[in-house]
């Protein structure tokens, strides 16, 4: 089980993990008899930040994110997946638009929302259509920051850095298994805010989907690689987070807590 002992972390950077409220986290995290309802109030004792991904599920009511804000200390922040009608549909998105800006609207609220995180899938390719989704994505949620994620590395091109710089959107790099048509662990950000996901290097399980794909711990030499890489990240951006998405099992939360003492020295 994790140490209790809390982990300085410098100023800019903030590490946290991709969801907190994992069953298979009791023992490797958690006290195996906490409730769910106080997972939250543990996990703040250690990361300053963390992703929500269940909306991307599930838009919640409002009150829950209104729960989560009590919960949260001060400093700490949020930053919320949309849900999968923006990224996966791509069509008649109003009504979600509205239910969703509603359910966030604590967050806001209160300054503890980071921003928004839209993750589209592989079979979203590059296209000047698809670059023009991306304003209506970020129109709909304007005025939060909006940061996206793309599974396919046609992306990756000067056009769409061009793009996201010119209309303030936010890039999400990330560091998945090497397959083809999959990103290469790049860093470099199209904001002031920099964006990182480690999602792990399952590559046999990574089509399978599934919670397994997520089955993986990065290595030291491996993390050391992303120290470099985020250092170089704080050199041209104000701030930047790191979600650990590994979640099966705790492994997000055990790396996420080694990278932290790694950025602290």
């Amino acid at each position: 089980m994790v140490g209790d002992r809390e982990t300085k972390i410098t100023p800019t950077i903030r590490i946290g993990t991709s969801g907190y409220s994992f069953q298979d986290w009791r023992g490797p995290f958690y006290p195996e008899s906490i409730e769910k309802g106080k997972m939250l109030d543990y996990y703040v004792k250690f990361f300053p930040t963390v992703e929500i991904n269940s909306t991307y599920y599930r838009i919640p009511h409002p009150a829950v994110f209104a729960n989560m804000v009590k919960k949260a200390p001060e400093g700490f922040d949020f930053t919320v997946k949309v849900p999968q009608s923006f990224t996966h549909r791509r069509t008649d998105i109003e009504s979600d638009v509205r239910f969703f800006s509603e359910a966030v609207k604590p967050l806001v609220e209160s300054g503890m929302l980071a921003g928004l995180l839209a993750q589209f899938p592989y079979s979203f390719k590059f296209s000047q259509d698809g670059l023009d989704y991306l304003n209506i994505c970020r129109d709909a949620v304007a005025p939060s920051p909006l940061f996206v994620e793309f599974r396919h590395n046609g992306w990756v091109n000067r056009q769409m850095y061009d793009h996201l710089r010119a209309e303030k959107i936010g890039y999400v790099c990330v560091d998945e298994p090497e397959l083809p048509g999959l990103l290469a662990p790049d860093a470099f950000s199209t904001t002031d805010t920099a964006y990182v996901r480690l999602h792990g290097r399952n590559a046999a399980k990574w089509w399978d989907g599934g919670s397994l794909r997520y089955d993986y711990t990065y290595s030291k030499e491996e993390l050391n690689l992303w120290r470099e890489k985020v250092r170089k990240l704080m050199e041209k951006t104000s701030a930047q987070y790191v979600f650990f998405n590994n979640c099966h099992l705790g492994q997000a939360v055990n790396n996420a807590r080694e990278f932290t003492e790694m950025m602290s020295k």
